[in-house]
């Protein structure tokens, strides 16, 4: 699960090597404090993730906040692109002034924070705890993948794997993050146990909340424990005169975009959506046409943030329209057991988990033959629009009634393989395409892919309605025909983003 949480920085070779560390299983030993550092606050991130559409949504009666779909939708989207957008001014701010280190800590406090908020039952409390889970995954989420990073000196062959090991503890953490939560808001057996001792059932939401902070508690505890190998590793930079000005330029500039975002849903504002598909349209051709070898590669980077935005898009209606189909549409009790529909956003992190040595292995066997950065784009997109075309099926028996969950299980595992294609290689193809002296901007873009691509599950779902069944084969439909459409441009675009990549495999 790469949505969510966001992408690991590569730190560029020009980096201080770190000091030596103890080796386990043939890598630093501080790799597995941040390993389950992270996983944690992953269970923090995706548990609440999980539940935040269906919360909004349900009546104020039975507990929640009684919002239409249309607006829980905009505000998940809203909320998911905020997470991505604010690790831009969030690595700044690190790597100025405080260093990754105290990001981190600063960062868990902050989001354990906001989750406890979560906790208690009140519309301000809940819009302040988001905020702050907002605040502090912008500092936290960039600054420990940088950690990691550092951990291995320039040219280590092992960093990819050291990656990949941290990757694990991202979906390990979501997985069980969607369990507990979702068992806590939503099973039948918990809700009586509440009444039974005298709480209020229709609190068991609030439960679930405060579960995901004690989740990132856990993890500060880790990462202070047993993170003495970690001390020298993202220490605060050499303070130098003005060296708040990037810090302050990048957040101001970062809510300049955020506001424009905002602004977009308002009425007679929504125009302004196009401006982020339209600007990365114009800068790819712009860039890719011109005659200096460099510049050209930036037209490929774009080609790149095009398809990352689209990607996220549908791939992120996991939390949105898709919850609301798994709990309104789908059977909730699975050979008699009963099954809370935030469980199915746990299979996408299980496929991962799965398919990852797979894929991993089919690239390695595949070697020279393999296909290119784009072309793994182009299967990504034809991937994930057919996980959509599956569900247009399955809207029809929807309006009969629950269908099975065989359906959605199919559509997270196509999404699964299509992210595999797609998000180990963006990230990586960004840092090897961008002049060295714009690689931290680069990641920047790369934040801003995920971050629009988060703003634009919102949007779409939006369009789910309030429970009628009827209208959903065409609104799954429409999406996936859409990124087929998006995907044979693509695929007649790979030959002319080759060219631009200059070499860059």
């Amino acid at each position: 699960m790469s949505s969510p949480s966001v992408p690991n920085p590569v730190p560029i070779e020009t980096e201080p090597a770190s000091p030596l560390h103890p080796q386990v299983f043939g890598h630093p030993k501080p790799l597995f404090t941040l390993f389950f550092a992270e996983m944690w606050e992953r269970f923090s991130y995706y548990g609440m993730r999980s539940l935040l559409q269906l919360f909004m949504v349900l009546a104020v009666a039975q507990g929640g906040l009684g919002f239409s779909v249309s607006k829980a939708a905009l505000i998940y989207g809203t909320y998911t692109m905020s997470v991505y957008m604010m690790s831009i001014p969030g690595g700044t701010i690190a790597d100025s002034l405080i260093g990754a280190r105290a990001a981190v800590l600063v960062g868990g406090f902050v989001i354990a924070c906001g989750h406890f908020c979560m906790a208690f039952p009140s519309d301000t409390t809940f819009f302040l705890g988001l905020l702050l889970v907002i605040i502090g995954t912008g500092l936290l989420k960039p600054n420990i993948s940088a950690m990691v990073g550092h951990l291995y000196p320039p040219g280590d062959v092992r960093r990819d794997a050291g990656f990949s090991i941290f990757y694990m503890g991202i979906n390990v953490g979501s997985f069980f993050g969607t369990i507990i939560t979702g068992f806590l808001a939503k099973h039948s057996w918990f809700k009586a146990w509440l009444e039974r001792h005298g709480f209020n059932p229709d609190h068991s939401w609030h439960w679930a909340f405060g579960a995901a902070g004690v989740g990132m508690v856990l993890g500060l505890a880790v990462f202070l424990l047993f993170g003495q190998g970690l001390k020298q590793v993202g220490a605060p930079p050499a303070r130098t005169p003005g060296a708040w000005k990037k810090p302050v330029y990048v957040l101001l500039g970062t809510l300049g975009v955020w506001f424009i975002a905002w602004l977009s849903d308002r009425p007679g504002f929504t125009w302004l959506r196009s401006i982020f598909l339209l600007v990365p349209i114009g800068l790819m051709v712009w860039f890719g046409l011109s005659k200096d070898t460099e510049t050209r590669r930036l037209g490929a980077v774009f080609f790149f943030f095009i398809g990352a935005f689209v990607f996220w898009a549908l791939f992120e209606q996991a939390g949105s329209s898709l919850s609301l189909f798994a709990d309104r549409f789908t059977e909730t009790h699975v050979l008699g057991f009963e099954f809370p529909s935030p469980w199915y956003q746990s299979v996408n992190p299980l496929c991962v988990m799965i398919l990852a040595p797979f894929f991993a292995l089919l690239w390695t066997k595949l070697g020279l033959r393999q296909p290119s950065s784009p072309m793994k784009f182009t299967i990504g997109l034809v991937l994930l629009a057919l996980g959509f075309v599956l569900m247009v099926p399955a809207a029809k028996l929807a309006i009969e009634g629950r269908v099975s969950p065989l359906w959605l299980i199919g559509l997270y595992f196509l999404q699964t393989c299509g992210e595999l294609c797609l998000s180990p290689v963006g990230l990586s193809t960004f840092t090897k395409l961008s002049p060295s002296k714009y690689v931290g901007a680069m990641l920047g873009v790369w934040f801003l892919a995920a971050a629009f691509g988060n703003k634009f599950a919102g949007v779409l779902a939006s369009a789910f309605g309030e429970g009628d069944a009827s209208h959903l084969d065409s609104f799954f439909g429409q999406q996936a025909i859409a990124v087929f459409i998006i995907a044979g441009i693509f695929f007649a675009l790979v030959p002319w983003v080759r060219r631009r990549m200059g070499g860059v495999q």
